[in-house]
């Protein structure tokens, strides 16, 4: 019994069994640090992750409203194109006098009337895709839609209306194809 009171007894054995037991292998890393260098790389792959998520999320926003504007905008520079022969057949039309039409020959009417059909068919066949016509008449002048030629005195009319229009204008969804070319009211009363 002696023997196991001085082993318990000893401050130097207690000492050696508690150092044993601390020590490790030689090689082997902290336990805590090897958790916390986990923990810290895991917070980092979160984070790209996440962004990683939201930049392919960005981009697939950004494909769609691509895609959306081709589809709108694809056909513009042809439909800008097409605007001169819808304004020379427009004018083609105009520039037959009314009597003349009332004392034409049955196959001149008939011509005029298939022109006249050409316009209508031509204009829904541009509205179709997404082309509208801009008839500003009597409407305030707006310079994103309107291109002022001249001004005219008239004082019936406030300042800035669209009394005239010399050639209409096209938008395709909200962009200006082409500005109506008009002229504009001075003298009235303010807007």
């Amino acid at each position: 019994m002696n023997d196991i009171e001085n082993t318990q007894n000893d401050p130097d054995d207690v000492n050696a069994a508690v150092s044993e037991s601390a020590q490790k292998p030689a090689g082997e890393p902290d336990p805590f640090v090897v958790l916390e260098n986990l923990q810290l790389e895991n917070t980092g792959l979160k984070d790209k992750l996440l962004r990683t998520l939201a930049d392919m999320e960005n981009l697939r926003r950004r494909t769609e409203k691509e895609v959306a504007d081709a589809k709108t905008y694809g056909v513009t520079s042809f439909a800008r194109d097409m605007l001169t022969f819808a304004d020379n057949l427009h004018r083609a039309i105009a520039n037959v006098p009314a009597e003349v039409r009332a004392k034409a020959e049955p196959a001149v009417k008939s011509l005029i009337e298939g022109l006249e059909l050409t316009d209508r068919d031509f204009a829904s066949r541009l509205e179709r895709y997404g082309v509208k016509k801009l008839d500003p008449q009597g409407q305030k002048f707006d310079p994103n839609l309107h291109e002022a030629l001249f001004e005219q005195p008239d004082e019936s009319v406030p300042t800035g209306t669209v009394v005239q229009v010399i050639e209409p204008g096209y938008v395709i969804g909200e962009r200006v194809l082409r500005p109506a070319k008009v002229g504009v009211s001075r003298g009235g009363p303010k807007g």
